[in-house]
């Protein structure tokens, strides 16, 4: 049970520009459990911060977004992609934009489905995640990407920061023409030149980020399903975000597995919805 919302997140949802939802849902993760528990965790280290974000010189507080809460605990893989995308419809066709928080990596399809086709996506994960099936599964948190591009197009989607898939997804990936771009390429020519050759591949103006967290290093974040060495930074992902949130429709943060550190992952994950959210907020007026 949610014990209290997102911080700051005072508005009513008639009057919010930006919407929260929590997924607490992890039943395909496949190497550690626990991103159910993520929601809440990420939401009470949310209270860490000051209302004033210096870097941006505003106040969290002017930006109107609401919290609606989690979601039910979803008994399977597709009553979960259902009932996300549903939320995901109903937030954006009341004219807000949807922000979830998971959760496994798996949301995030449910979520892109919930939108029109005519959004590009760009998703921060040190996987490809384009399996057609995982272990029988084809809404499985190894297939959120080809899941994804099922729905916007095998050309309007692109991850970075990726350093590990299968022999087969790099056969798929080739044969079906899907571009990414690897954290090496990151490290070496820097994340505004990736996340503009992103934007270039995607080739929309709206946009929907995916943020699995184990883009970034295990170093700054170790609690996550699935950790990877060799990844991005902090630093880096706040970049990313803060680039891209002027043009998002929608948004998700997954795989934060809270058992596994001391809270330090959802504190990181807590701050970048924040940015995400004073980002999407606008020019004030």
């Amino acid at each position: 049970m949610v014990t209290r919302p997102f911080a700051d997140s005072v508005a009513s949802y008639d009057d919010a520009r930006v919407v929260l939802f929590g997924v607490p849902f992890d039943r395909t993760s496949s190497f550690r459990f626990g991103s159910r528990w993520a929601p809440d965790a990420i939401r009470e280290a949310s209270y860490n911060f000051e209302t004033y974000m210096m870097d941006h010189g505003r106040d969290i507080l002017d930006v109107k977004f609401h919290d609606l809460g989690n979601l039910e605990d979803f008994g399977t893989p597709e009553a979960m992609v259902k009932g996300v995308s549903e939320a995901s419809t109903r937030i954006a066709k009341a004219g807000k934009i949807p922000l979830a928080i998971g959760g496994e990596h798996s949301i995030a399809p449910a979520a892109v489905r919930g939108l029109p086709k005519d959004v590009g996506v760009i998703g921060l994960d040190a996987h490809l995640d384009f399996r057609d099936s995982y272990h029988d599964d084809k809404w499985s948190h190894a297939c959120s990407q080809r899941r994804i591009a099922d729905h916007v197009g095998f050309d309007r989607t692109v991850y970075a920061g990726v350093r590990s898939f299968s022999a087969e997804e790099k056969e798929d990936r080739e044969r079906l023409g899907l571009s990414f771009i690897s954290a090496y390429e990151i490290h070496q020519r820097g994340i505004e030149r990736a996340t503009d050759r992103a934007l270039h591949a995607i080739g929309r103006e709206k946009v929907y980020l995916t943020i699995d967290t184990d883009a970034i290093d295990p170093a700054f974040a170790p609690a996550v399903g699935n950790p990877e060495p060799f990844g991005l930074t902090p630093l880096q992902v706040k970049g990313v975000v803060n680039t891209l949130a002027p043009r998002l429709v929608g948004m998700d943060i997954n795989e934060v597995s809270p058992a596994w550190d001391q809270g330090q992952t959802a504190l990181l994950a807590a701050r970048l919805i924040r940015e995400a959210i004073i980002g999407m907020a606008g020019p004030e007026r």
